[in-house]
């Protein structure tokens, strides 16, 4: 005779790794939304698609700073890990050499702030995507 599983027991079992587990955080860092989108979470991944993207252009084309890896200051370093929280946005920017300019105007630097949020709202969505392939969300 089966033994009665406690709520415990079941929170675990819905809480299981499983390829989506995987998946959907990883493809939702490189590609901000995509996380949603592939667990036909629509409007919730379009919502973050258009969010993180107009946040890291706008801040792009107020020519705000995009960070390199650093081994220097340690706000730069924090720059770097925000910046690079934007995924695939920030391997573009790295490859067209975009936000390399010195900060000369106050839009630039709240462009770099725009960008740094943007990586970081993207990292806060792959962490929900990934909570809602486990079961954990709905």
């Amino acid at each position: 005779m089966p033994q009665p599983r406690s709520k415990a027991d079941v929170i675990l079992a819905q809480q299981e790794p499983n390829a989506m587990a995987i998946v959907a955080p990883v493809v939702g860092w490189l590609i901000p939304g995509a996380g949603h989108l592939i667990q036909r979470r629509w409007i919730r991944g379009l919502l973050l698609m258009i969010s993180v993207f107009a946040m890291f252009v706008l801040g792009v084309l107020m020519e705000g700073k995009v960070y390199g890896l650093n081994g220097g200051d340690l706000l730069d370093m924090l720059g770097f890990v925000g910046d690079l929280g934007a995924g695939g946005l920030y391997f573009v920017t790295r490859l067209m050499d975009w936000g390399k300019g010195a900060i000369q105007l106050a839009s630039a630097d709240y462009g770099t702030k725009f960008i740094i949020v943007a990586g970081l709202l993207n990292v806060m969505s792959a962490v929900d995507a990934y909570d809602i392939a486990i079961g954990k969300k709905e």
